[in-house]
C-alpha cells in the first residue's frame, strides 16, 4: 500500500510538469521563501514564490489553501505557478504554527472562518495587501486561486466585491451565506470541478450558475464527470484524478492568460 501511495504521488507528480511543460531553466531561477505578515497584531506566514526568467514584475496569483492549511502542496502549487511567470503568494487564514492535522483540526479551523465572514475577509484583504507589496509583484494585475475550503474563500472574496481580475476555485463549496449576492464582483470567475463531489455535488453548481447569471457575472465552468472531491491532490490516492487534474491545470493556465495578459 505504501508503494502504491509514492507510486500515485510520483507519477502525479510528473504528469502535471509534464501537463504545463515545465523548462528547466525556468524552474532553476524560481525564488521562494516563506513571509511572516501579521494581522491584528497576530503573526500569519505566507509562501512567495517568484522567478526571476520572466522579468522584474509579474502579474500576482493569490493562492488560498484548503482546510489543511498552508503546507507543502500550496508551496508546491506556488512554486508551479513562478515557473509559468506569474508572482505567486499562498496566504496563510489560520495563523503561524496553525497546521492541522487531523480532520477534526481542520474542520475546527475552517468551520471557525466559515461562521465568521468578517474575519475571513480581513483576513483574506490583508494577505492580498501583502502579495501586493512583495518586490517583483505588478499589483494592478490579480486572479485569486483556491483549493476546497479555499475555493469557497476566493468565491468569499468575489462577493465581498474585492478589485481582482479573477477568481479561481478548484473543487471548493458553493453556498452564499444569508444577506451575501454576486452583485459587486468585479472579475470573471472560473469553477473547476468534478461531478461526483460529495462536498459540493451538482445541484450546487447549478445553483451558483444561477446566482451569477442573475448577477450578470462573467464565468465559466469546467466539470469533470464522474471525479470526486480533492482530486488535484496527489497526495490523496484515493481521489486524485491525474486526467482532471492536468485538465483543471490547463484550464487555470488559459484563465491566466486570457485574464491577466
Amino acid at each position: 500500500m505504501v508503494k502504491k501511495l509514492l507510486w500515485v504521488m510520483l507519477a502525479a507528480a510528473v504528469a502535471v510538469g509534464m501537463a504545463v511543460g515545465l523548462a528547466p531553466s525556468a524552474q532553476a531561477n524560481v525564488v521562494a521563501e516563506p513571509v511572516v505578515y501579521e494581522i491584528d497584531g497576530q503573526p500569519f506566514e505566507g509562501y512567495f514564490a517568484f522567478n526571476q526568467n520572466f522579468g522584474e514584475t509579474q502579474p500576482l496569483v493569490l493562492l488560498v489553501h484548503d482546510w489543511d492549511g498552508l503546507d507543502d502542496y500550496e508551496q508546491r502549487r506556488a512554486q508551479m505557478l513562478a515557473e509559468q511567470g506569474y508572482a505567486a503568494f499562498a496566504v496563510d487564514l489560520y495563523g503561524q504554527g496553525v497546521r492541522p492535522s487531523s480532520p477534526d483540526e481542520s474542520r475546527a479551523q475552517s468551520g471557525a472562518l466559515r461562521s465568521d465572514r468578517a474575519t475571513l475577509r480581513t483576513r483574506l484583504m490583508a494577505g492580498l495587501a501583502q502579495a501586493q507589496a512583495q518586490t517583483g509583484v505588478d499589483g494592478s494585475r490579480v486572479v485569486a486561486i483556491g483549493y476546497c475550503f479555499g475555493g469557497a474563500a476566493v468565491l468569499e472574496m468575489a462577493r465581498a466585491g474585492m478589485d481582482l481580475d479573477g477568481f479561481v476555485s478548484f473543487h471548493g463549496s458553493f453556498e452564499t451565506p444569508a444577506g451575501q449576492n454576486y452583485s459587486q464582483t468585479q472579475g470573471r470567475i472560473l469553477v473547476l470541478h468534478g461531478s461526483d463531489d460529495p462536498a459540493a455535488p451538482m445541484a450546487d453548481v447549478a445553483q451558483l450558475a444561477a446566482e451569477l447569471d442573475e448577477a450578470n457575472v462573467s464565468f465559466a465552468m469546467e466539470i469533470y464527470g464522474g471525479v470526486d472531491h480533492a482530486f488535484t491532490v496527489w497526495s490523496d490516492a484515493a481521489r486524485y484524478d491525474g486526467m482532471a487534474d492536468r485538465r483543471s491545470w490547463r484550464a487555470l493556465m488559459t484563465f491566466l492568460g486570457e485574464t491577466l495578459g
